[in-house]
């Protein structure tokens, strides 16, 4: 039986004014309430739109793809990854935060989103204000790596050479200014009281084939690429950017554990939806995205790429993300990287 059923009989019980104020209530708290229900129960009923910030074949994409594709399985609409690249990022981020709060557009976040937040000073979107969460996808650490020619074999010796130069004389590679490669290591200065410079390129390639050559000295990297060259002994690898020893380089200690307590830099993703997105259709694709995480298939995928799954509920995801946000913008402030 259904309320608007219900309301004649209370309608006809009632004496006078009465039965009109109540029956006028009850309307109107159907005419709430309905829309959003009946927008839960039939969602989806068109394919969703899945921005990415960055170029296919990067990890971003990779890691929307494997979901996207997973969660299409289950959800009865496919899931359509559309890469939106410049500005870091920042070009999905703001098409994502205009978009209609309906469920038909989500967005890729990540570790970028939470640092493009203060590295941009005319970048007005901020994920408190203009997004909902969804859920966490996947995260991994980042590996600290020096040419073997450097002759350090574990980060405090790294601290110990730095301190003994002239502040910025020894050099870094980063992936490019504002990457987490770049953010890891001024993270890493500012919390070791040393100054390595930086010196950006435009993606981690020529990075690394810089570092094989020994031109460049330190480098913090992601995993995969690097694996084979650390333990064939061409690059040394001497400490993880996580909380915990990584399982692709368990032998390694990490950066916390090596005389830094605290230091913490995972490289992360997640999804998030425009603000005013309906709560039962965010539980409905956090929900599809635990199952997507749970597939076997995109479990090896995550294996593979060295990412572990970031299971987290809405509420949690916001408050890591919010977390992750301000961290990284003390780190801007101290070093003066806004721009």
């Amino acid at each position: 039986m259904t309320l608007q059923s219900v309301l004649p009989r209370i309608a006809w019980r009632l004496r006078g004014g009465a039965a009109l104020s109540v029956a006028a209530a009850a309307i109107a708290a159907v005419a709430v309430v309905a829309p959003s229900a009946v927008h839960a129960q039939a969602y989806p009923t068109k394919p969703i739109k899945l921005l990415v910030g960055f170029a296919p074949g990067g990890p971003t994409d990779i890691l929307a793809r494997v979901v996207g594709q997973a969660m299409s399985k289950t959800i009865g609409e496919q899931i359509v990854v559309e890469n939106r690249t410049g500005a870091g990022g920042n070009i999905a981020t703001e098409a994502a935060a205009r978009a209609e709060p309906d469920g038909y557009t989500i967005q890729m976040t990540l570790m970028s989103s939470a640092i493009n937040e203060s590295l941009f000073k005319n970048f007005k979107v901020r994920f408190a204000e203009h997004f909902e969460p969804i859920g966490g996808i996947a995260s991994t650490g980042l590996v600290l790596l020096v040419h073997p020619s450097l002759g350090v074999n574990n980060v405090q010796d790294l601290i110990k050479l730095a301190k003994s130069k002239k502040p910025g004389e020894l050099l870094y590679a980063s992936a490019g200014a504002g990457t987490a490669t770049h953010l890891a290591a001024e993270l890493f200065n500012t919390t070791a009281g040393v100054k390595l410079n930086p010196v950006h390129y435009r993606g981690g390639g020529d990075t690394l084939k810089d570092l094989l050559s020994g031109e460049m000295k330190i480098m913090f990297s992601t995993m995969p690429p690097v694996i084979g060259f650390v333990k064939e002994g061409r690059l040394k690898g001497i400490a993880t950017t996580g909380l915990k020893r990584d399982p692709l380089l368990p032998d390694l200690p990490t950066i916390a554990e090596s005389g830094m307590p605290g230091f913490n830099v995972p490289l992360w993703f997640g999804l998030a939806a425009p603000k005013g997105t309906p709560k039962p259709v965010l539980a409905k694709l956090n929900a599809e995205l635990k199952k997507a995480l749970d597939m076997p298939d995109v479990k090896q995928v995550l294996d593979k790429q060295g990412f572990a799954p970031m299971v987290m509920d809405p509420e949690t995801f916001r408050k890591f993300y919010i977390a992750e946000a301000a961290k990284w913008a003390k780190v801007v402030e101290a070093t003066g990287l806004a721009r």
